[in-house]
């Protein structure tokens, strides 16, 4: 048989966390990994992997990632820096920054919405997007 050999810091960029359903956390999670909620989590997300808020998933609190599905519920500004995907059963209540949107019908979504660019660049500096000038006759 070969034999198989893994670091440890490859093996922690692979897990995937579960937070399931009846479970509530408060407080902040940093992942390096995936991230599935089906529970409730009150406080912000910082993950560099892929979040996946399941379809009774509860999340109070900023969402910092690079890639979501969200099935569930979330309340807070999101930012996604590749893509965002609202299922038919998504709630987002607050702003949105995403590099690429995916809506299907029936999702709800409430506040504002910047999608395309550099979004790490856009966080960092706080920025707004231009207004467009009405033009003078």
């Amino acid at each position: 048989m070969a034999k198989q050999t893994s670091n440890f810091s490859e093996n922690l960029n692979q897990s995937i966390n579960i937070i399931n359903e009846g479970t509530l956390i408060k407080g902040d999670i940093a992942a390096n990994g995936d991230i599935r909620i089906d529970g409730e989590l009150v406080g912000n997300i910082n993950s560099k992997g892929r979040l996946v808020i399941g379809p009774k998933g509860k999340v109070d609190g900023e969402v910092n990632c690079n890639n979501i599905e969200v099935a569930g519920y979330i309340k807070g500004k999101v930012v996604v820096s590749e893509l965002l995907t609202m299922k038919a059963s998504a709630k987002i209540y607050g702003d949105i920054i995403a590099g690429k949107l995916s809506v299907e019908p029936g999702s709800l979504f409430t506040g504002t919405c910047s999608m395309g660019g550099d979004t790490k660049d856009s966080i960092i500096k706080n920025e707004k997007p231009p207004v467009a000038k009405e033009q003078q006759k």
